[in-house]
């Protein structure tokens, strides 16, 4: 873990300067681009900077993240919505410090719920927001509603893609479909299995120039991860890549986004209207 604690002292975070964690969704136009090792991995890092961080698995039909982090989680968030636990019996320690909430396929129905239950759910994620530094949530991909309420809502999207041609179309379809309806306060791209930082600054500047051109949208840089065959050994070991490898180029990457979030203009605020929850339960009741 060398690299992790390496960068340790030069993230150290000041104290708390505001009630409300900061909100990033991580997301993607499609599948199979990394998104779920991305939230994982920077979970782990601004956990062992000193950051208090929960990770909402929220890919309500494909959640994953506990088989990327070798967890066998006796219960999640639709333990929830049927009032079997509360929020806190479906948090669990997580490998590298940081606090997972597992989701479940079949949760996707959440807009079938009754008015009592669709509250209870809010109600409960609500309480994450003062009992946390920083909320990642691992959305699903696509634009489908469930995803929507997530990204619409957070401070901060985080969008991931690769530079193959079909990930690059529907990560900027999602960045359209994102910004449409209220537009985040910040909304990046990260550029992830790049063979090389050239090939990501072409990628970062291909979406960038055509949301400037046709949304009027300032898209951020949030860098890029490279290409590293330790990122597939530490998926089949089921070891998250910066504690098995912290020091292959995939892991440095991290480093570095999570020094950009923390440092740079990307770095997130809360928001308005009650924070994350208050603006998704404001979605729900549309």
């Amino acid at each position: 873990m060398t690299i992790v604690m390496d960068q340790a002292s030069q993230l150290r975070s000041p104290a708390r300067q505001r009630p409300r964690a900061s909100v990033i969704a991580i997301t993607s136009g499609k599948g199979g681009v990394g998104k779920s090792n991305i939230a994982v991995n920077l979970a782990i890092q601004l956990s062992a900077v000193g950051r208090d961080v929960v990770l909402l698995d929220a890919d309500l039909g494909l959640a994953n993240v506990d088989v990327l982090c070798n967890m066998d989680l006796p219960c999640n968030l639709s333990h929830v919505i049927a009032q079997k636990k509360d929020l806190k019996q479906v948090m669990f320690k997580a490998p590298g410090g940081f606090r997972l909430i597992g989701g479940a396929s079949g949760l996707a129905r959440m807009a079938d719920l009754c008015d009592f239950d669709r509250k209870r759910l809010i109600d409960a994620l609500g309480e994450l927001e003062d009992s946390a530094d920083v909320i990642l949530i691992d959305t699903g991909a696509g634009i489908n509603p469930n995803v929507l309420a997530f990204t619409r809502a957070a401070d901060h999207v985080l969008v991931v893609t690769t530079p193959e041609p079909t990930a690059i179309t529907d990560a900027y379809a999602a960045i359209k479909v994102i910004s449409r309806d209220g537009q985040p306060r910040r909304l990046s791209l990260l550029v992830n299995q790049v063979l090389s930082a050239r090939e990501a600054s072409l990628v970062q500047d291909r979406i960038s120039g055509v949301a400037r051109q046709f949304l009027g949208l300032n898209v951020l840089d949030a860098g890029y991860v490279m290409n590293d065959m330790e990122v597939g050994n530490a998926v089949r070991r089921r070891t998250p890549f910066i504690l098995g490898a912290p020091r292959c180029p995939a892991s440095r990457c991290i480093v570095q986004l999570a020094m950009r979030l923390q440092h740079n203009d990307i770095v997130v605020v809360a928001g308005p209207n009650g924070g994350f929850f208050g603006r998704m339960s404001q979605w729900f009741r549309r």
